[in-house]
């Protein structure tokens, strides 16, 4: 037990010693953009306070039935999570909620739907738009040839571990696989069909969340039901935490592998890997240089 609590105890430390590295290495809008999302969260939890979560739950869930019961409601959705999965807007997780909080377990057709969509666009607009940006960056970056030869030798295991982890989100994940050449429409949505456990999950935790939040059904609800409601919310946000923890550990676990290796070129792909921000197509200036 002690043993177990030690390693959970060095694993957070290298996540926290890690996102202070990464907050360093960000630019000033970076920098600010993070605290911007604090501010806005720490306003968020005080408007919950104020306003009391039950009614703020009922709102919701009145304003989601109102969506179910339009002729093609779920296609609203969809096209939010369309717009969401271009960088730098977030929010997919919350979509994936809201499709399971608006429609139960249905929604998860829709949801992976959308987020198979809204990948897909976002890869072949951004290949399209930035074609000759993408070139003119690769052909000067050793860092970045290195880690497009990697990916060339490794080929779908890396691809869809690194589509998987929890780093960088979703809408950064989709520009960063734009920006790796060697990386085909087709294994991008290949690699993209191994998020969908998540989008179950999601999905799942967004219906039990309905259920609770409907006063109506809350108070038809005996005790014991409200109790396995909650434990089953619970339980999926903490498998979808363990998950995003295990496929992050073993992205590290990759990268300082590829650090470890006597080959000049896996050690360049590391160093790619670690400062993707750094990609051609998530740069802040990306627009500029078209």
């Amino acid at each position: 037990m002690l043993v177990a609590l030690a390693r959970a105890a060095r694993f957070v430390k290298s996540l926290l010693q890690s996102a202070v590295s990464r907050y360093q290495k960000l630019s000033l809008v970076g920098k600010a953009l993070i605290w911007f999302i604090l501010f806005f969260y720490l306003c968020l939890t005080t408007f919950i306070i104020v306003v009391t979560p039950a009614r703020i739950a009922q709102f919701t869930y009145d304003a989601a039935q109102d969506i179910r019961h339009l002729p093609y409601g779920y296609t609203i959705l969809i096209v939010v999570m369309i717009a969401v999965s271009f960088p730098p807007f977030i929010g997919h997780t919350t979509l994936l909620n809201l499709f399971g909080f608006t429609y139960g377990l249905q929604g998860f057709f829709p949801a992976a739907f959308g987020s198979l969509a809204g990948s897909a666009i976002v890869f072949v607009t951004l290949r399209i738009m930035f074609s000759k940006r993408l070139r003119s960056w690769t052909s000067t970056n050793e860092k970045w040839q290195a880690l497009e030869a990697v990916i060339r030798s490794r080929g779908m295991p890396l691809i869809i571990l690194i589509r998987i982890s929890s780093f960088p989100p979703w809408a950064w994940s989709n520009s960063l696989f734009a920006s790796i050449a060697p990386v085909s429409l087709f294994q991008f949505l290949v690699a993209t069909l191994f998020i969908l456990p998540k989008v179950i999950v999601y999905v799942f935790v967004g219906s039990r969340i309905a259920r609770l939040s409907d006063g109506e059904q809350r108070n038809h609800m005996d005790t014991q039901t409200k109790i396995v409601n909650s434990l089953l919310v619970v339980g999926g946000v903490l498998i979808s935490v363990l998950a995003s923890s295990l496929v992050y550990h073993l992205m590290q676990k990759e990268i300082k592998r590829l650090h470890d290796s006597p080959s000049r070129g896996d050690e360049l792909a590391a160093e790619a890997l670690e400062a993707a921000e750094e990609a051609p197509l998530l740069g802040s200036d990306s627009l500029s240089r078209v």
